[in-house]
């Protein structure tokens, strides 16, 4: 087979040698994206830590159960519970499986409601309010 125009083939060595190269170039950049999300997550859980707040989320309810216990055994004295919206409800269901399965001597020390109002996605629209709950849990 002619190459087109005067194009050289090239060999099937070259070729290998390609796709070392790039094979070893997306290696670097897999490993560098990981470790930036590895330590951006981690740098979100410290934070969380350092004020003992869990934030309700989409999460199943014993994701957040086990979060609350290992701040607990962290050695944190008090923890917060924070929802908003639909996941009140998940909120309350990780604070009643806390108490009555894993530690029975946790006191509810405060319940805060309060309503947030979210600025519409439409210029001009109305704003929303949004429900909110926080529940301090001390030992």
């Amino acid at each position: 087979m002619q190459p087109i125009s005067g194009e050289a083939i090239p060999k099937s060595r070259d070729i290998i040698a390609y796709a070392k190269i790039y094979r070893n170039v997306f290696i670097e950049l897999t490993k560098s994206l990981e470790s930036s999300r590895t330590e951006k997550m981690r740098s979100e859980a410290v934070k969380m830590a350092e004020n003992n707040s869990v934030l309700i989320g989409r999460k199943p309810v014993m994701n957040y159960v086990l979060t609350c216990i290992s701040l607990f055994h962290g050695g944190a004295n008090e923890i917060s519970v924070k929802a908003r919206g639909r996941a009140i409800t998940r909120a309350v269901d990780v604070v009643k499986v806390t108490r009555r399965r894993f530690m029975p001597d946790l006191k509810v020390k405060k319940v805060g409601i309060g309503t947030d109002q979210l600025a519409s996605f439409e210029e001009g629209g109305t704003p929303s309010n949004v429900s909110t709950i926080e529940i301090t849990l001390a030992k």
